[in-house]
């Protein structure tokens, strides 16, 4: 997640001058606790006992993936207390056909000097020559510059994220509202509202054009992720998303009630399927999109006809990771920005995924990132 470990770059130098008088291991459950103090603290700023939800959502997420195991989840630092951390959540991709676990970090963690060789000995763990794949897509300038120390790499395009409005005033009153959360009220949204009605009649510009020919129309979970496999394959790099797997993630999204409810969605032409989306939703504010996908050559007509959906839909904006096969389509859109959000970072002991990722040959984010974690909004 954004947070750089502003002592990372002092822990590692300190680090190889001290003996380290305890060792790297899985996290546990019983380390909870200490992991959530921590996370508070680091984090939030808050040197207090963490609410039970923290507990709860840190074993949800970090315990609860069908594929978790000791080895593919997060580490502690361990010297007879915990004060450094990697939170980690294991997700299996396809790369050139064969199946690898690999690791998303969503937190890593430490308390000072007192976390500092902790701190030193958990990054070395994250070296491309031990990692099969290990990425994060929020990294911090401290964070990335680690990560190509490590033999990593940094992907520019996924490390973008654009926001398309299309209720312009209300759009900027919920983008302030996160300094200022009376901005984010009813009331003040409700008189905006009146607003953006005037300014959509007088700039028609504001309002998306849907695709000619497509329909839009409200899938389920099963049926997006028919669509979906095929129209991945594409890519050399991609996420398996057994039905297994998916459905964990979907339902662990969903318990953002912050970003609202998980929605399906399939573009059809002609009466055939070319595209799909899922997105978070809550109503009259922000659709989080998390995943577009869609047969080669269809990426006009997709996004052109998600982006009217959501317009229809009653949206006040819409958010979504950048990815390279679709900034082109993207980028016809107006009232359309792009911020950087955070680095996506990639370390991998295999020169065919490095590769594949260099030449943008690769798909992930949205369900296969942290975009819909609540360790980014909530707590």
């Amino acid at each position: 997640m954004k947070a750089e470990l502003r002592e990372l770059e002092t822990a590692t130098a300190i680090g190889h001058r001290m003996q380290h008088p305890g060792r790297v291991r899985p996290m546990e459950l019983g380390d909870i606790p200490a992991v959530s103090s921590l996370f508070s603290k680091i984090f939030r700023k808050r040197d207090i006992e963490p609410s039970g939800d923290l507990r709860q959502y840190l074993e949800a997420v970090f315990f609860g993936s069908p594929l978790y195991s000791p080895e593919h989840g997060s580490i502690v630092y361990d010297d007879g207390t915990i004060a450094s951390a990697i939170l980690a959540l294991p997700m299996e991709f396809s790369i050139r056909g064969r199946h690898t676990v690999g690791k998303l970090l969503c937190a890593f963690m430490s308390d000072g000097k007192a976390g500092a060789v902790g701190a030193a000995c958990l990054a070395r763990t994250m070296r491309s020559a031990r990692q099969d794949m290990c990425f994060s897509d929020n990294s911090s300038p401290v964070s990335a510059d680690h990560w190509v120390a490590g033999g990593g790499v940094v992907l520019p395009i996924q490390s973008l994220e654009w926001q398309r409005s299309f209720r312009p005033a209300t759009s900027s009153a919920i983008r302030a509202s996160r300094q200022f959360p009376a901005l984010g009220s009813k009331l003040v949204l409700g008189v905006l509202g009146a607003f953006d009605r005037v300014l959509r009649w007088r700039r028609p510009s504001v309002k998306p054009t849907p695709a000619s020919g497509c329909m839009t129309k409200v899938i389920g979970a099963g049926e997006f992720l028919g669509c979906a496999r095929p129209m991945m394959e594409r890519f050399s790099v991609r996420p398996v998303w057994s039905t297994e797997e998916f459905d964990w993630l979907v339902a662990i999204a969903g318990k953002n009630q912050g970003l609202g409810e998980v929605h399906f969605r399939q573009v059809t032409a002609d009466g055939r399927a070319i595209g799909v989306f899922l997105f978070l939703g809550r109503a009259n504010r922000t659709a989080t999109v998390l995943n577009v996908l869609c047969q080669p050559g269809r990426e006009f007509e997709v996004t052109a006809e998600m982006f009217a959906c959501l317009d229809r839909e009653g949206y006040a904006q819409a958010t979504g990771a950048a990815q390279p096969f679709l900034m082109n389509a993207i980028s016809r859109q107006r009232w359309l920005t792009f911020r950087h959000r955070g680095y996506f970072c990639m370390v991998t002991r295999h020169g065919d995924l490095k590769d594949a990722a260099l030449r943008n040959d690769l798909y992930i984010g949205g369900l296969a990132s942290e975009s819909w974690s609540r360790l980014l909004t909530d707590f």
